[in-house]
């Protein structure tokens, strides 16, 4: 029944769609492949992946790619794992699944699995490996079903999703790759509590900030000036902008290093800061406020003391990036996606984050972010755990593979 609902209302969003016998045999691939994927998602999980780290992760998933018969399959210049599943019109814009290679995590964090009945412990698990054991999922089901999609699906497991990555794999594919003209919707897949449909992008503009100065003795070059009063005033002033409250935006002073000693004025200061919104207009405003303010406070702090050293400076420096958008609520990715999920009972809601689709949203390139599995949580945590219990997990990769194949037959 689930199936024959599910066929009609692909059927109704994309009529090349009408493959029930596919989608059923597919469908029980992902069913039967419950254990396949689960031991993946163990094996990746366990091969650390730390930001601008990602090799050998990356290179194991290019050799499943290879095994699975993708086609073109290859690491690209930045570190990303790209391979090609062709449709029946090669020549049409084609859709791109992604999920990232990377975790939060340092080196030094141990990634072992530990499995507690229906529950996989392990930093990273689901924050996204989950959903790269996902994609190698979706291919297997595909091919068992004989699924044919209208257009091609090039898979990718991306590098630079997390921090200061800043989203450089996806950034790469759609400004340096050659495969940036082929693509015309983009899906990545990221978390594995299914429900949510991400299609409003969050941006941010991240500084480092230096803060110099002369320094000197904390007693005997008393009144000199200091850079970390610029740097206090900086933070003190940031919290003085009044965020615009039409679109949701913020702005936080992040971390602070620097200093020579407690009895020393210090020479250098670094800080840095996050600003964000999904709102282009209100992301710049802010940003704009904040490098004025960084300007007023080392003046007022040159003008307060004693120059004959040297004068304080600051030197911002832009580390994040990532630009604001939206996809439409009407656009045919996004009511595909709502309705396959609402169909699975799940709420389908619309949502705003920053994710690998903030790249394509910002060009004009319909995309949204989803998530594949049972369930997870505590992302970024030492303690992050999925939840694999049978029924709720391969019911979430099959929703998450419907919207796959719904997309895959959309015509642009």
């Amino acid at each position: 029944m689930r199936t024959f609902i599910l066929t009609l209302l692909l059927a109704s969003a994309t009529p090349a769609l009408a493959q029930p016998a596919a989608l059923a045999a597919a469908h029980a691939k992902l069913a039967a492949d419950y254990d396949t994927t689960v031991a993946e998602l163990i094996e990746l999980t366990e091969i650390p992946a730390p930001p601008f780290k990602e090799t050998l992760r990356g290179a194991r998933m290019a050799e499943k790619f290879k095994a699975l018969g993708l086609s073109d399959v290859q690491v690209d210049t930045v570190g990303n794992v790209i391979g090609i599943r062709p449709g029946k019109d090669r020549s049409a814009k084609a859709l791109m699944v992604a999920a990232h290679l990377d975790t939060v995590f340092p080196p030094d964090v141990p990634t072992k699995v530990r499995r507690e009945g229906d529950t996989l412990h392990a930093p990273g698990i689901g924050d996204t490996t989950v959903t790269l054991a996902a994609l190698l999922a979706f291919v297997r089901a595909m091919d068992a079903g004989k699924v044919q999609t209208e257009r091609d699906i090039i898979f990718v497991a991306n590098v630079g999703e997390e921090g200061q990555g800043d989203l450089r794999g996806v950034r790469h594919l759609f400004t340096e790759s050659p495969l940036k003209a082929r693509v015309g919707d983009f899906i990545s897949f990221d978390g594995s509590t299914v429900g949510r449909i991400t299609n409003t992008a969050v941006g941010s503009r991240r500084y480092r900030v230096a803060f110099k100065g002369p320094g000197g003795h904390s007693y005997g070059a008393f009144g000199l000036v200091n850079p970390m009063v610029a740097m206090a005033d900086t933070v003190s002033g940031m919290y003085k902008i009044t965020a615009p409250t039409d679109i949701k935006t913020t702005f936080a002073a992040s971390t602070v290093a620097g200093g020579t000693s407690v009895n020393s004025i210090p020479n250098l200061i670094l800080a840095e800061f996050d600003m964000r919104s999904a709102s282009p207009t209100n992301l710049k405003s802010v940003e704009s406020q904040f490098l004025t303010l960084i300007e007023t406070s080392v003046a007022a702090e040159n003008a307060a003391r004693d120059t004959k050293y040297g004068k304080v400076s600051a030197v911002p420096e832009l580390i994040g990036d990532r630009p604001a958008g939206s996809t439409p609520a009407d656009d045919p990715l996004v009511t595909a996606a709502a309705r396959i999920l609402k169909a699975g009972g799940y709420d389908a809601t619309l949502g705003a984050s920053s994710t690998d689709s903030n790249i394509p949203i910002s060009m004009g390139i319909p995309a949204v972010t989803l998530s594949a599995g049972g369930g997870g949580f505590r992302a970024h945590a030492l303690d992050e755990y999925v939840n694999v219990e049978r029924g709720a997990f391969v019911k979430g990769i099959t929703t998450a593979f419907d919207i796959v194949v719904a997309a895959a037959n959309i015509k642009r």
